[in-house]
């Protein structure tokens, strides 16, 4: 029989960086999860992912054991790795802060496919479009030479 889940935790955390400090700590222990087992598992699961931010669902059991998965960084520090830039714009609408390439555009949206709410390509393409518009980052075309 399969164990029943009695909470299911969402978390932002830096890969390779998991430690017992918050935001990971008060969250795993209000529901009994050994947070170093968490914290080491994690760690492992993420090597070589350093810098980027990771978005982990884990769900705990009644026996107080636990499962993650990791799933991939925000579409928008995709977009701003992809620029070389620290923030977004402060007012998206009006000024543009940089550009991205639609072959950098295809390839967020092929990471990012598997945790989008569509598995249309297309569609995956048009959501982080839009994505970087409200970042303040302008979509444009490779310039052929």
């Amino acid at each position: 029989m399969a164990k029943k889940i009695t909470a299911q935790i969402k978390l932002h955390v830096p890969a390779g960086q998991a430690n017992p400090a918050p935001p990971v700590g008060p969250a795993l222990g209000q529901h009994g999860v050994n947070i170093m087992q968490f914290c080491k598992q994690f760690n492992e699961q993420t090597k070589g992912k350093e810098g980027l931010i990771l978005p982990a669902v884990i769900s705990v059991y009644e026996d107080k054991t636990f499962s993650f998965i990791i799933k991939s960084p925000p579409t928008s520090i995709l977009i701003k790795r992809a620029c070389n830039l620290a923030k977004a714009s402060g007012q998206a609408g009006k000024e543009k802060i940089a550009s991205i390439t639609k072959s950098q555009v295809e390839e967020i949206a092929r990471q990012k496919l598997k945790d989008l709410n569509t598995s249309d390509f297309k569609k995956a393409i048009k959501i982080v479009e839009g994505t970087a518009r409200s970042m303040g980052i302008s979509v444009e075309n490779e310039k052929t030479q």
